[in-house]
């Protein structure tokens, strides 16, 4: 049985722009990758609302991915794969980050995870990088991400150019979904089914052969 962890954020977690409440497990995109995978594989779902890269919310509090990184790794060792979905967050004019600056510390992450000794056997597990969707500046989160839209579209350029560089995959969302136009930010229903059987086709060409 091979172990998948799904590192993000809110729309990891499952936040349903329309009720603010949570999906259930078998809407959220991790739920619909566990049944398109089906019983060999196990997926763990590690979505934090609010959850950025690498920084420190002088606002929200401990909402740094880096930080939490390494000790959710350990927690659920033996991990094959890594599915980072982390940036939107980044995007909240607090930050005042580049589409740059939110691709490079993606690549930290992946890094912690490379050297992180937490794959079967102590080896480093693969790495899958999802470059988010664009928001737009709409509903109850457009003050808090004021400049954000514009920023969010330059993440596919740079998300592609770092994964280039740094060999990793990255699957890119908004190839297959949009953000939700209820709040500009979450993702419907729909788009939690598209992304998951989509993701699933991924995961299994980067495990295909991995013992």
């Amino acid at each position: 049985m091979k172990t998948i962890l799904c590192y993000g954020d809110s729309n990891t977690w499952g936040f349903n722009p329309e009720t603010r409440e949570r999906y259930p497990s078998d809407i959220r995109w991790p739920g619909v990758l566990r049944a398109e995978l089906g019983q060999e594989y196990t997926v763990v779902e590690e979505g934090l609302n609010g959850r950025t890269t690498v920084w420190d919310d002088p606002i929200e509090g401990h909402m740094s991915g880096a930080r939490y990184l390494l000790p959710c790794l350990q927690t659920h060792k033996p991990i094959d794969l890594v599915i980072i979905m982390l940036g939107t967050n980044d995007l909240k004019c607090r930050f005042h980050v580049s589409a740059f600056d939110i691709a490079e510390s993606v690549s930290h992450l992946a890094d912690i995870v490379r050297v992180s000794g937490t794959g079967p056997s102590g080896s480093a597990p693969k790495v899958l990088i999802a470059c988010p969707a664009p928001i737009s500046e709409t509903g109850p989160f457009a003050p808090m991400f004021r400049g954000g839209a514009e920023t969010s579209r330059g993440l596919h350029a740079e998300f592609e150019r770092m994964g280039r560089e740094r060999g990793l995959p990255v699957f890119f969302v908004d190839e297959v979904a949009a953000s939700s136009p209820v709040d500009g930010i979450h993702l419907s229903q729909a788009a939690h089914a598209t992304i998951g059987r989509a993701m699933a086709r991924e995961v299994r060409s980067i495990l295909a052969g991995s013992s």
